[in-house]
């Protein structure tokens, strides 16, 4: 991995969404967004995230992905490893998502790490992978794994971030890799 370049620092504080509108260019093959502390106000809430090419306005890229997670009750009563089929696409142009049914207790939220590989490429599709670690609203750990593809070869300038559901709170740092 190269050495991460902060790009911008975005805060949501009871936002609906967060828009990246600016900074993904061709400066850098890979931009990896770091969220901290992503609550939701509802519970149960999905955060996820989708795109759009340059002069596009409607977050509505196809993506083809794959989603999958691992989690552990808090009480120690149930554990399992599960592919998500609810939270995969395949051609969808819904919102990707990155983290499912994170409570909005004061001790549950989500962090995360998405990487996105060459948006500004006019030849390929834009591949990209997240990990994530939430708060499952009904006591779990979870451990998210999630990957795939933005099905577009036109350049992806913007990426917007929201929940299902209500607005959230968190921080969304964007870093180039050199």
């Amino acid at each position: 991995m190269g050495i991460p370049t902060l790009i911008s620092t975005s805060t949501a504080s009871d936002s609906s969404s967060i828009d990246i509108t600016s900074g993904i260019d061709s400066t850098y093959d890979e931009y990896m967004f770091v969220f901290t502390d992503i609550g939701p106000a509802t519970d149960t809430a999905h955060f996820a995230f989708q795109a759009n090419a340059v002069g596009e306005s409607d977050f509505d890229e196809y993506i083809t992905s794959t989603y999958f997670y691992a989690y552990h009750a808090e009480d120690d009563g149930e554990n399992s490893l599960t592919y998500n089929t609810n939270s995969d696409q395949a051609q969808g142009t819904a919102y990707q998502h990155l983290a499912d049914y994170i409570g909005n207790g004061a001790d549950e939220s989500a962090a995360l790490i998405l990487h996105i590989f060459n948006p500004s490429s006019t030849t390929y599709v834009k591949h990209f992978y997240a990990r994530c670690e939430s708060n499952h609203q009904a006591n779990y750990a979870q451990d998210n794994f999630i990957a795939g593809y933005i099905n577009d070869t036109t350049a992806i300038d913007e990426i917007r971030f929201k929940m299902s559901s209500g607005n959230f709170d968190g921080c969304i740092q964007m870093y180039g890799i050199s």
